[in-house]
Parts: structure tokens; C-alpha cells; sequence
């Protein structure tokens, strides 16, 4: 017999079109809090271990439930009289050594991870399978195309920072992330994903090929750019944070920055506290 789905809250409504990350996040926030009990704990649980894996995951609403993206749906998470499931788009196509598949286990494309009371999913091996899917989503890096569409690919620049034309809006935010080579590339899916969730309706640009963020009538609050060894994070107005970020000279006035090198576990946390505060300063105006 088929599970009996827990009715969702009456007033929750599709946030894919037009209530972008903040809407999303909030109705997934107050479903966890609906669910309560072991599934909303569950529930919560796997959602941080998504974004632990992923930090660039796109989180959206769809179908009455979370629905986690990255170059296309990697899973979505449903609640359940007696199971929380998480089911995998492409699962079909996975490999899944620790065998945390054990649901839609004959479909000929989706894989589910059916989790009961009492159940708990080794981190370590969802993470990777998580992980697993966003790479089988996403596009050869050499495929990336600068936003006025060029056939050729994104140019590297000195130091492995990508060449993007001048260009307002996500879109080309999106093309450089996208051709940011290696390691750098998943700290700037990390970087934008904490400032879209931070600063709900954050103006962004590229400017001298480098990614902007800003606050419309305020001015840009941060920029990165991707150096041989290190991605750079600079704050225009640094100096005002608490702790001040480490990177800065007298000569850099108010401007402060964090090199963030590869390997190097930033503190996700701090980060989103020195956007929280920097994007309600006042910012730089060109």
C-alpha cells in the first residue's frame, strides 16, 4: 500500500517562477517546522548535509515540496506518514557503493532513499552521492559560453580568472562561475549561493571580469576574482566589519578582502555575517 503523503500547509504556493531563493527558502523552513518530530528533524538534517555537498545548490519549491538543483534537479525531499524520502532524478545512473538507494529501486531513471524513524544516512557516503549528481548535471567547463552567447569558450586570464564581458544580472554572474577552473569554481558556486540566500534581491554584475554584488541605491558591497592559487573576496567597505576581514593595506582605505586558497575550509558562517553586514553599509558607487 502506498504511503499516505502529510497534507501540506494550505497557504504554500509554487515559488519556482517568481518567488526565487528567499521565497523557496521560507516555505521549505516552514514545511521542516510543519513536519516536526523525527521527519522534520530528517528532513533538516539532509537538506544541510545537500548544501554541505554542494554549497552552490540552487533550492527551489516545486510540486508542494523542496526541490534541490544544480544544472538540473538533483533530488527532491518528501514527507511521508512513515518515511521521509529523498528521490534522485538521475539516480538510474549513479553509482551508489554504499547502497543508500532502497526505494523506486526498478524505475528505469529515478532512485529513491527512503529514511524511517529511528534511520540515520551515513554523512559521508550521501554527501558523495549527492555530489555525484551535480557533477553528472553539470556541463564540461569548456563548455561554458560568455553571456552574449559567443560560440567560443570563456577565455582564461592570467591566473585562471575568466574573461566575461561587461554585463548586468545573474546571467553573467552565472557564465563566470561556470568557467572559474577547479577547485575555484565551487568556491564561487559557495560564495554566490551564501549571498543570494543572505541578501534577498542582490543586484548582480560583472565588472572588469569579476563578479559584483550589490544593494540597488546603495552601491556594490563585494567582488571576487580568481587568482593562481587563491580566490579573492573583497569588501568595499571591510574596514566597518566585525572581525575585519585579514587582507588589506594602507593604501586599500576601506576596502578589506579574504583570500580563500584551495583546500581551505572557510568558515561559511562568518562569511554570511561579514554579507549581512556589508550589504547594509553603504556601498561602492564607480
Amino acid at each position: 500500500m502506498a504511503e499516505k503523503k502529510a497534507k501540506p500547509h494550505a497557504a504554500r504556493e509554487s515559488a519556482t517562477d517568481s518567488g526565487a531563493a528567499a521565497d523557496a527558502r521560507r516555505l521549505i523552513d516552514g514545511r521542516i517546522r510543519e513536519l516536526g518530530g523525527w521527519r522534520g528533524a530528517t528532513l533538516g538534517r539532509m537538506r544541510a548535509l545537500i548544501f554541505e555537498a554542494v554549497p552552490g545548490m540552487i533550492e527551489e519549491w516545486k510540486w508542494s515540496n523542496p526541490v534541490w538543483s544544480h544544472g538540473g534537479i538533483v533530488c527532491t525531499g518528501e514527507a511521508y506518514a512513515k518515511v521521509v524520502k529523498l528521490t534522485f532524478a538521475k539516480g538510474a545512473t549513479l553509482e551508489d557503493p554504499a547502497r543508500l538507494f532502497n526505494s523506486s529501486l526498478d524505475g528505469k531513471v529515478r532512485r529513491a532513499i527512503d529514511i524511517r524513524v529511528g534511520e540515520e544516512v551515513d554523512a559521508g557516503s550521501f554527501r558523495a552521492l549527492v555530489k555525484a549528481a551535480a557533477a553528472h548535471n553539470r556541463p564540461p567547463a569548456k563548455e561554458a559560453k560568455p553571456p552574449s552567447g559567443a560560440a567560443e569558450p570563456v577565455k582564461l586570464l592570467s591566473g585562471g580568472n575568466p574573461q566575461i564581458a561587461k554585463a548586468d544580472g545573474d546571467a553573467p554572474v552565472r557564465a563566470y562561475i561556470a568557467a572559474m577552473p577547479g577547485w575555484a569554481r565551487d568556491i564561487g558556486e559557495r560564495l554566490d549561493a551564501i549571498i543570494v540566500r543572505t541578501v534577498p534581491g542582490v543586484r548582480k554584475a560583472v565588472r572588469w571580469n569579476s563578479p559584483f554584488y550589490g544593494v540597488e541605491e546603495k552601491g556594490w558591497f563585494l567582488s571576487f576574482h580568481v587568482f593562481t592559487r587563491s580566490v579573492k573576496v573583497t569588501f568595499f567597505a571591510g574596514a566597518s566589519l566585525r572581525p575585519v576581514p585579514p587582507g588589506g593595506t594602507p593604501k586599500s582605505r576601506d576596502a578589506r578582502w579574504i583570500d580563500i586558497r584551495e583546500g581551505d575550509r572557510f568558515d561559511g558562517e562568518q562569511m554570511a555575517a561579514w554579507v549581512e553586514r556589508a550589504a547594509a553599509l553603504p556601498g561602492w558607487i564607480p
